[in-house]
């Protein structure tokens, strides 16, 4: 069986033509769709060698049963991860790291790496066991954040959080018991955010390597938020206090 990947939705196969690393073995076009969308993507994939055939409804669907495609689906090889490596560089304050501590939906995990990109995030940090990977499904839900934002999944995550320690970075997991609010804490040095599960939060092991727990202030009888959506507030409250330098 291949390992190749597809992926599907305009967002997706045009991200990957333009900012990936390596370009789309072919890429199948609905004959229907004639628009501006469907001419970017003709004319990126000629400037980029990529084969490109036009199908019928009925066989494009074929070709990824279950994935919503809108018209266009592109075959990728094999896509590996960014190696650990590329973490452990020393420490600027700009720097800011997020680390997805088991993120199990790949919708979840598309929209973590979409806002992490619109906040400037410099890599998403991911479990290579016990998380969800790069999908068809994350990757259409990123729309195009995941070729542009690193990656790194990790085989120990507290290991890895405890070396950023020691290159200099701060740590701070969302923690619902958490004493200190996030718009209380400070974000201005370089920062690694830690964000937990959906339901089960951030692993014991995790949380003894965060250096601060702070929490999202809950109004109502609301208990918690989506990991994608509290993900997006921590990271533009990030944003805000960096903004104010």
């Amino acid at each position: 069986m291949s390992d190749d990947l597809l992926i599907g939705g305009f967002h997706a196969v045009q991200a990957a033509l333009d900012d990936g690393a390596e370009k789309p073995r072919q890429i199948w076009l609905l004959d229907s769709r004639q628009d501006d969308r469907a001419r970017r993507i003709l004319a990126s994939a000629q400037t980029h060698q990529v084969p490109v055939a036009r199908l019928g409804r009925g066989e494009l669907d074929l070709k990824c049963p279950g994935l919503r495609h809108q018209g266009v689906v592109a075959e990728l090889a094999p896509q590996p991860f960014v190696g650990e490596d590329a973490l452990y560089r020393p420490a600027t304050p700009e720097r800011l790291l997020l680390a997805l501590d088991g993120v199990q939906d790949p919708h979840n995990l598309g929209a973590c790496l979409r806002t992490a990109e619109a906040a400037g995030v410099d890599a998403v940090i991911i479990p290579r066991d016990r998380s969800a990977s790069l999908t068809a499904v994350a990757r259409k839900s990123a729309a195009g954040s995941a070729e542009r934002v690193p990656v790194i999944a990790v085989t120990n995550l507290s290991r890895t959080l405890e070396r950023l320690q020691g290159l200099g970075y701060w740590i701070t997991g969302l923690a619902g018991d958490a004493t200190v609010g996030v718009f209380e804490a400070d974000f201005r040095g370089p920062t690694v955010l830690v964000m937990g599960a959906e339901g089960e939060g951030m692993r014991r092991l995790t949380r003894e390597h965060c250096d601060h727990l702070v929490k999202i202030p809950m109004a109502g009888k609301v208990e918690s938020l989506n990991v994608s959506v509290a993900t997006a507030v921590c990271l533009f409250e990030v944003v805000r206090q960096r903004s104010r330098r």
